[in-house]
């Protein structure tokens, strides 16, 4: 008999987190019901990361995801390899602004500071927009322009979904990819260091 998890109503990152704790235990069959289509998404790219095929069922707030695959199999890693894209290190971004004192101007260097990042050499593997600062790639032009340039250099871009749907702008996102707290946690334990804005 499969394995059901119940996550209904729980939120992100435990949907994840409570699938890959059966995937480390050596479950090869299992399915997770859920009843968001961010939870089903995060779940689908954690079966990719991990070596196992899923297979998506219901909807409607109620949705299935079933888990299938070699818990002994080696999953390819998750993250290409972006040598390419410089140093083995993340860009978290936790705000819309830098620095404190004037929202003005702390916009408008956080525009130069990506501005200033992509066109240099030394460029992050995997740049992490939470909070505040999930905004940016979803309704600042200037920095959306910045982030398409480091994306095409190979760099990373992940976004917080459950933040992105916090603020109403889901539907906004204009670059990166809709992430959830296991992935940009990973991301962060994964760098050689982490440079926080």
């Amino acid at each position: 008999m499969t394995k059901r998890i119940d996550a209904k109503g729980k939120a992100c990152p435990m949907p994840v987190i409570l699938a890959k704790k059966e995937i480390d235990g050596g479950c090869a069959a299992f399915v997770v019901e859920v009843d968001n289509e961010t939870a089903v998404k995060n779940l689908q790219k954690l079966a990719e990361s991990q070596g196992y095929a899923s297979a998506v069922s219901g909807g409607e707030g109620s949705y299935e995801v079933a888990f299938s695959g070699d818990p002994n199999a080696v999953p390819e890693a998750a993250v290409p390899d972006r040598a390419e894209a410089g140093g083995s290190w993340a860009l978290f971004v936790g705000k819309e602004t830098i620095g404190a004192g004037s929202d003005e101007l702390g916009g408008n260097l956080m525009r130069m500071f990506f501005y200033t990042l992509s066109q240099g050499d030394d460029l992050p593997k995997s740049i992490l927009f939470m909070n505040g600062g999930v905004k940016l790639p979803a309704l600042d032009e200037q920095v959306v322009g910045h982030l398409k340039e480091l994306e095409q250099k190979g760099c990373e871009i992940l976004v917080c979904g459950t933040c992105l749907n916090f603020f109403g702008i889901a539907d906004q996102l204009k670059i990166g990819t809709v992430s959830n707290m296991y992935d940009i946690t990973k991301r962060m334990f994964d760098a050689a260091k982490v440079i926080s804005l």
